[in-house]
């Protein structure tokens, strides 16, 4: 007893749960977390369309934006990517009839293929076409996403749980009302094997809802030339003096999406893995009978 007459306090000791206990009760407890994360995604996934949609900045498509992306093209990126790339581009008569809007889906190996494919594409495709960037990744400092998205004309979509990949008001959609043309990367992320990762329907989905065309695209070569990890393209480091990199767009045969998404996205798949029947499918294949130096 204290000299007040109160009795110490005791320290109270919390037995642990035995590893047993804990499991049951994981277990237990597991089916109702379940059904509140259920019952939240939609709330969740609307969050994230609209969190995305406030991040874009839509003066970048505005009239004296594209006179100033056009000329940077022509000026800057274009002179940049023939010191670094010998680029060649297939399957442009595929285009010839194709009016938009489009949505083209391109595999992604490289922060190059961006640049590439605009370079590639017909002009009257280019200058009304808009690119999807992560937001998660380009748009979370402002001066980077303005400069993204004045010199790509990109638009921000959020990556986790298909954000803004579905008809429901966003902005992509609006865009798509708009008449714009939308690249999309259905793979998510930069490919690190050099080989497709898994698909997501998103576009397929997004095409068959306003009733569009998808025009898929194959890039080869710029892995090579500016593989993830890097900020700026290289040469090849040949004896004695350095080459080009050679790097391909192939145009693929523009799909009606009112099918099934799935089926959809396994052609494009295939296009990804295999290309077209052309024999140019692939500039690696002819570099033994090349002969040319660049």
């Amino acid at each position: 007893m204290s000299q007040e007459g109160v009795p110490p306090p005791v320290m109270q000791f919390r037995r642990e749960r035995s590893r047993k206990r804990r499991v049951l009760d994981a277990a237990r407890a597991a089916p109702a977390r379940g059904l509140d994360v259920a019952r939240a995604a939609p709330a969740r996934g609307r969050e994230l369309k609209k969190a995305a949609a406030q991040l874009d900045i839509p003066w970048a498509r505005s009239w004296p934006a594209g006179v100033v992306r056009g000329t940077f093209m022509r000026f800057v990126l274009d002179p940049i990517m023939d010191y670094y790339a010998a680029r060649r581009a297939t399957g442009k008569e595929l285009l010839e009839g194709v009016k938009g809007p489009v949505i083209l889906v391109a595999n992604h190996a490289s922060h190059l293929d961006t640049p590439v494919i605009l370079s590639a594409l017909p002009r009257r495709l280019r200058k009304r076409t808009v690119v999807a960037a992560a937001a998660d990744y380009f748009y979370r400092n402002r001066v980077v996403a303005s400069l993204v998205s004045l010199i790509f004309n990109t638009v921000p979509v959020e990556r986790r749980r298909g954000g803004g990949m579905s008809k429901n008001g966003g902005h992509l959609d609006t865009l798509l009302d708009q008449g714009w043309n939308l690249l999309l990367y259905p793979e998510g992320t930069r490919s690190r094997d050099g080989m497709p990762g898994p698909l997501r329907r998103g576009a397929a989905v997004l095409a068959a809802s306003h009733n569009l065309t998808i025009v898929p695209i194959r890039v080869t070569g710029t892995a090579e030339a500016m593989p993830p990890g890097r900020f700026w393209p290289s040469r090849r480091p040949d004896r004695p003096v350095s080459r080009r990199h050679r790097i391909e767009v192939s145009f693929g045969e523009p799909i009606n999406a009112s099918g099934d998404a799935d089926a959809v996205m396994e052609y494009v798949r295939n296009f990804f893995q295999n290309g077209s029947d052309s024999p140019y499918r692939s500039p690696y294949r002819r570099r033994a009978t090349a002969g040319s130096r660049n």
